[in-house]
């Protein structure tokens, strides 16, 4: 029954896409934190006990939280950039969670930091040459996706040296969640907003928090097994 919540999701996040694209920033809001709400419930319902679910269970919480406060600088736009700037931090906190739950299971540590650097260095190399972002912008979005890169290569690397459903699944929605981060910057920052890679922003970020929260499931039964 759980399950039906991904459905929902999907639905709701679309109708929210919807509700944005004719500008009613209000409606949008709560239905973005619904769709939201329905990965966090997930996650609840699906999570066993233990640290890193606990880490995870928190990550996606933040996710939501931070859902909410994207859009609310559409709400209070006198006050978006400072709205826009807390959320991306909230954001960060939870991709910090979601890398504390997977560091215990690391192998080689280092070796996804040395790779998380230069990858990050690279991403962004090419990303700013496409983007024109104020100062702080620019340095909240080095930290922010360096974050998610390092989380990358350590849900990766422990895919290859643990492999279980747990590790291929998280890792999935990890690299669907840095895709959406990526598609999410070059059309808020580039020289024209399109509303298909908002579309394909959406859609990529929900299906990433939708397999991170299914991973605690996959958990759940490795645990019983």
């Amino acid at each position: 029954m759980k399950f039906v919540l991904i459905p929902l999701c999907c639905i709701l996040a679309g109708v929210f896409l919807y509700q944005e694209s004719k500008k009613k920033y209000v409606p949008a809001v709560v239905l973005k934190g619904l769709a939201s709400l329905c990965f966090v419930i997930l996650g609840f319902l699906c999570a066993p006990q233990g640290s890193i679910s606990n880490r995870i269970l928190c990550g996606l919480v933040l996710g939501c939280i931070a859902d909410v406060l994207l859009n609310l600088r559409m709400v209070f736009p006198k006050k978006g950039q400072l709205i826009f700037l807390v959320g991306i931090l909230v954001f960060l906190a939870g991709h910090v969670l979601y890398l504390a739950a997977i560091l215990p299971l690391s192998l080689y540590t280092l070796t996804y930091v040395i790779i998380g650097v230069i990858l990050t260095a690279l991403l962004m190399i090419w990303i700013f040459s496409r983007i024109t972002a104020k100062t702080a912008f620019k340095i909240f979005g080095v930290v922010y996706i360096g974050a998610v890169v390092l989380l990358n290569c350590v849900a990766i690397g422990n895919m290859f040296t643990g492999p279980s459903r747990f590790t291929q699944v998280f890792a999935a929605g990890a690299l669907l969640f840095l895709i959406s981060d990526i598609v999410l910057i070059l059309n808020t920052f580039g020289d024209t907003f399109k509303q298909s890679l908002r579309n394909t922003n959406i859609g990529l970020y929900y299906a990433g928090q939708l397999l991170i929260a299914l991973s605690l499931h996959l958990m759940a039964i490795h645990q019983f097994l």
